[in-house]
Formats: structure tokens, sequence, C-alpha cells
């Protein structure tokens, strides 16, 4: 049964300038410690890499986020919420801490899709209740 359904569309330019103005406390804040380490490697090799996972993570969060329904509110965070790649190369949400508990308590489970292009960045979340 589906629990909830996010999307959430991000103008990468918007996310350059933010990270212009706030430097590394931007990345700091959002990616978890898996994406932060994706992010500085993709970053060194080319920096539009680096930019446009940190946009594709963004958009990530805040369609998931919708999807749970909490927002961006306690037990929900950035850190908290991970995008990994699955051995295929699928991407995947992560749960760390309190989110991963609350998450599991209600049997659900996260379908997640990304895509970017030159000014774009945007994310589909749908969030199921497994049954009992």
């Amino acid at each position: 049964m589906i629990f909830g359904i996010g999307t959430d569309l991000c103008d990468i330019r918007r996310i350059a300038a933010t990270l212009e103005r706030r430097g590394e406390r931007f990345p700091e804040k959002v990616l978890g410690p898996h994406e932060l380490a994706v992010y500085r490697a993709r970053s060194a090799k080319v920096p539009a890499r680096g930019l446009s996972y940190l946009a594709t993570r963004f958009a990530a969060k805040e369609a998931f986020s919708k999807a749970i329904g909490l927002g961006i509110h306690q037990p929900m965070s950035w850190r908290a919420c991970e995008v990994v790649k699955a051995p295929s190369g699928k991407p995947e949400i992560a749960l760390h801490g309190e989110l991963a508990r609350w998450f599991a308590e209600r049997r659900l489970i996260a379908h997640v899709t990304l895509t970017d292009e030159s000014d774009y960045a945007a994310a589909f979340v749908v969030v199921e209740r497994l049954p009992t």
C-alpha cells in the first residue's frame, strides 16, 4: 500500500549560489557521511559533477521528506537520510538513527529515482507500507 509520494525539482544554479555563499558548510549540512565522501571525490575531479550530485541529493531528501509527511522535522533530518547506489547502480534510500527506527516501526520501504540536466535536478520518491 502506498504510504506517500514526494517529488522535488531543484534549480542547480540556486544550489551553486548557496554553495558560493556558504562554502563547505552547505554540503556538510545536507549530505550524510557516505554522500559527503562521494561529493568531494566528484567535485575534485569535475566540479560540475559534484554540483549535480549535491543538487540531486538535495532534491531526493526534499522528495523523501514529502513522501513520509514530515518535511524536514524530527526525526527527519538532512544527514539521517542518504541516497546510496545499490551494486546494480540503482539509487536507494539509506536511513540512520532515529529516522531509521521511525521508518522501520511503520514497516515502510522507499523507492527513489533521480535525474539532472544542465540547470535542474529532480527526484521522485514513493514510500510503501509493507503488509503485516
